[in-house]
């Protein structure tokens, strides 16, 4: 795999018919437990935009990484500031908190190992690669840290 691939792959005709089968489905309620429809608002229609994504979780923080880099709905959640992860009839809102490019080496490795089978084919290194690894592909891989919405206005 190259390591100067671009900082965004473009969905295929298929992975996005496939992401919207399987996002509805995850938005159901059904689906392995890592999995949730992110909902964020469109930065330029205000339109709500759905999307299947994994959550890790490390050391009691949430985070949601973007294995195709600087996607839709990276750049919709960075102007909006929060976005919404649903599974079922469970809708949460979280802020979003970007996390530094020196932050991100064990999260990318935390997250290529758990989901490998569904990611892998975004990442130049293999998983199981040591954190050191990841630190110079990391600017690539947008990365957040899920920080709760107080839910009372």
């Amino acid at each position: 795999m190259d390591e100067q691939a671009p900082a965004f792959q473009e969905p295929s005709r298929l992975e996005r018919t496939f992401n919207r089968a399987f996002g509805a489905l995850v938005g159901l309620g059904l689906g392995p437990r890592d999995y949730y429809l992110l909902q964020v608002r469109g930065r330029k229609s205000g339109r709500l935009f759905s999307t299947p994504v994994n959550v890790i979780e490390l050391q009691g923080t949430r985070f949601l990484v973007a294995p195709r880099g600087r996607t839709q709905w990276v750049r919709n959640g960075e102007v909006a500031g929060e976005v919404a992860l649903k599974r079922g009839r469970d809708t949460r809102r979280f802020r979003l908190r970007a996390v530094p490019d020196i932050g991100k080496p064990s999260v990318l490795r935390a997250y290529l190992d758990r989901f490998k089978l569904t990611v892998q084919r975004y990442f130049p290194v293999p998983a199981g690669s040591p954190p050191a690894v990841f630190a110079s592909i990391a600017s690539r891989y947008p990365v957040f840290e899920l920080l709760p919405v107080n839910h009372e206005r």
